[in-house]
């Protein structure tokens, strides 16, 4: 576990700019209940600071002295494993905890587990309490929460939803109370969160570097005076955070007398409809955070603006149906259900009108803790941070006149041209047809393109009206188009997924071991069978049996990992035939699913004219390799050694950054090789070299047409990989269950 002392970190009121992401922070201190937040955005966005600083604007944390889960004295939970509590227990006062949760960590950390050196040297049964229990009436942050395993995510977000985690293992029933503030922040580019994971977040906010070079300057400014000065820099900003600690201390207290009329129910269900959203919780959270938003601007009864700033909030990752699609939510959609609404309900009375806001249309009249700090209104300018203050302190906060000049900039402080791309984002493809990587463009995405060859739907600028004519081109599957299985053979050792056997922490029990370093799942069994032959020489003739520590042995389970999915795709003239380019983008982007689906691992490489080029390095972000995909150029000779050629290079540098996940490459060709001197003879050494790097093969034979030269046969042949036809590699009804085709 890791404690962070929240007076010690960079001051929340410094973070500049990103106001969704602060307000996101505020409404869930205001009332946890919304279910958390996650913030997505590229590295280096401040996620962690504001995170991190958000702690030390909760209220102080009332307890039970010595209660290891954190009992609240004036009303303990009457099962909590170290009660019952007297009514007149002596009672301490903390500051609220922020408890990192390790992406590495084991499922008995998280939950906790039997204390086995009480157990063992005891010979008493207790409870040993985890990070739930750590952060009970604080924060739990996960950073890179997508790269968190998936069993632990759903523990996390169960415990959040009911504010009490449920412990059954090893022989010990604990159930212990567990509300906090769960936040998460990742990074779209190391791959995304199941739909349903998404969903269990109550807010999600984008976020992204500012393109403005003063805001820029401003940032770097405060991080320099941050590292060469902390505490002086801490009590520059002293006054600014305790505002806004008071601010949440105030709205807490009033939240629960906002009242929620049914006018604003109907907006929120109208909006929600409008999205098409699944299931109530979307209903539910919006209406929490609308509740917390009015809570937070000083209002006695939720308004229209509340309504509006908690869908842009709460919907956004609700309203995505398949890993193609990119969160994001159409403001004029938003604004047409809220005046549908508003407009099917003329005359009622609880209809919400501007008297329940100040002079600027905003919060309530009047500015300071009541209205929000900066009197603000209910978007932007909700979060203080930006304004006042000299800007020619440079630690202090940005003058009122240099963030107005920002108004016109998108969330991402971008500032967008005629077509809704950022205006320096005009690069094109270079004379040799592969998209280039235009500045400001951190993907490398040829936004302009040319007419692509591709399958099913393309979205691109505009043509989604949920993103605002912001998505980038996204090649999508035809709809009902499934992936048959293909598998790694073998048993392996990589993280958990849900393609090929693995030895991993969850799954069927198949043997016992001695642990290396803690233990994780006991075998009780095989640990009664360890300790038995030695019971006579440990004294023992009646009574409980006798244990030491080296007695213990941990379960050995079997389940699935995910894998390294590695496309090489063949993107020659022989392959370019528009209708079988079409052909070939559908198998590959039902392939992705799958991968999606599996928990895997993805990388692009095509091969075309002269060389082949690594579309997209390996990542987890099945959206990222449809996008390449989707820019895919085709035509020229066929490169087919390089193309082999790369991807042993991928691999081999790959197996030094991850070893213990598998590759199962996936080589997309119909077998010819045109490319440079005796191509047949390069492309045949190059397979050999490939075959060598151990990971394992399947060539999809993409050869149509009446005369075939069964080149794909002969390249499997040469990979010693399995081959099967683009036609079988998938099949239109997920009922159809194939056989597994292992590698």
């Amino acid at each position: 576990m890791t404690e962070t002392v929240a007076t010690t970190t960079y001051p929340f009121s410094a973070v500049l700019g990103m106001a969704d992401m602060r307000l996101a922070l505020l409404l869930n201190a205001v009332s946890p209940a919304i279910g958390g937040v996650l913030v997505r955005g590229e590295k280096g966005t401040a996620k962690s600071t504001a995170v991190r600083a958000l702690a030390a604007l909760l209220p102080p944390v009332h307890r039970v002295a010595g209660c290891r889960f954190g009992c609240d004295p004036a009303e303990p939970d009457p099962a909590c494993p170290d009660g019952p509590h007297p009514a007149d227990a002596d009672a301490e006062t903390r500051p609220a905890r922020l408890v990192e949760l390790p992406v590495g960590a084991a499922e008995d950390r998280v939950v906790g587990a039997l204390d086995l050196e009480k157990a063992i040297g005891e010979g008493v049964r207790a409870f040993e309490p985890g990070l739930l229990a750590a952060a009970h009436r604080g924060v739990l942050y996960v950073d890179e929460v997508n790269l968190l395993h998936d069993h632990l995510v759903d523990l996390l977000l169960d415990a959040a939803a009911m504010g009490r985690s449920h412990v059954e293992r090893e022989g010990v029933s604990v159930s212990h109370a567990a509300r906090f503030l769960l936040v998460g922040t990742m990074n779209p580019e190391e791959g995304e969160l199941r739909p349903q994971l998404l969903d269990r977040f109550g807010l999600t906010v984008e976020v992204g570097a500012s393109r403005d070079p003063e805001v820029r300057v401003e940032v770097v400014r405060r991080r320099l005076a941050a590292d060469a000065d902390p505490v002086g820099f801490a009590a520059r900003w002293a006054d600014a955070d305790a505002q806004i600690a008071a601010q949440v201390a105030a709205a807490r207290r009033r939240l629960p007398g906002v009242r929620l009329p049914d006018a604003a129910l109907r907006q929120i269900a109208e909006v929600c409809a409008a999205f098409d959203v699944d299931g109530m919780r979307a209903d539910i959270v919006t209406a929490r955070a609308a509740l917390a938003h009015a809570a937070w601007h000083g209002r006695d009864r939720v308004s229209v603006d509340d309504v509006r700033v908690a869908a842009r909030l709460a919907l956004p990752h609700r309203r995505r149906r398949d890993p193609f699609d990119t969160p994001g939510l159409d403001e004029k959609r938003l604004d047409e259900a809220l005046q549908r609404a508003q407009d099917a309900h003329p005359d009622d009375p609880d209809d919400n009108g501007p008297d329940d806001r100040g002079p600027d249309g905003g919060g309530p009249q009047g500015g300071g803790p009541a209205g929000g700090p900066n009197g603000g209104g209910s978007t932007g300018g909700d979060v203080p941070g930006d304004g006042g203050g000299d800007p020619a302190d440079h630690g202090g906060p940005e003058s009122a006149g240099r963030s107005a000049a920002r108004d016109d900039a998108g969330p991402d402080g971008r500032t967008d041209g005629p077509d809704g791309w950022p205006q320096q984002q005009a690069g094109d493809r270079g004379d040799d047809g592969w998209p280039q990587r235009p500045a400001g463009d951190r993907n490398g995405n040829d936004r302009n393109g040319d007419d692509r060859n591709g399958s099913g739907r393309e979205s691109s600028a505009g043509d989604d009206p949920a993103e605002g004519g912001k998505s980038q081109p996204v090649a999508v599957p035809r709809g009902g188009l499934k992936a048959r299985t293909l598998t790694a053979p073998g048993l392996g050792d990589g993280v958990p997924g849900r393609r090929s056997r693995a030895r991993t922490g969850r799954g069927r029990t198949t043997g016992a071991r001695v642990p290396a370093g803690r233990v994780g799942a006991l075998h009780l069994p095989a640990t009664i069978r360890a300790a038995a032959p030695h019971q006579a020489a440990r004294g023992r003739l009646t009574g409980p049996l006798r244990l030491r520590r080296d007695d213990v042995r941990e379960a050995v389970r079997e389940g699935r990992e995910g894998n390294l999915v590695l496309f090489v795709v063949d993107a020659s003239g022989s392959m370019g035939a528009r209708q079988r380019m079409a052909t070939v983008k559908d198998a590959v982007l039902a392939l992705l699913t799958d991968a999606y689906q599996r928990r895997d691992k993805v990388a692009v490489i095509a091969f075309r004219g002269a060389d082949a080029r690594t579309l997209l390095p390996a990542t987890s972000s099945v959206l990222a390799a449809s996008t390449r995909l989707a820019e895919l150029p085709t035509g020229g000779r066929t490169p087919l050694a390089e193309g082999l050629l790369a991807a042993a290079d991928l691999l081999r540098v790959e197996r030094l950054r991850d070893p213990k996940r598998r590759p199962l490459v996936l080589v997309v060709t119909d077998g010819r090789a045109t490319a440079g001197t005796r191509p047949l003879d390069r492309a045949a050494a190059a397979a050999a070299v490939l075959a060598a790097t151990g990971a394992s093969c399947v060539v999809v034979d993409c050869e149509s047409g009446p005369v075939r030269l069964n080149l794909a046969a002969r390249l499997a042949t040469q990979l010693n990989a399995p081959r099967t036809a683009l036609e079988a590699l998938t099949h239109p009804d997920s009922r159809d269950r194939a056989r597994p085709v292992a590698a």
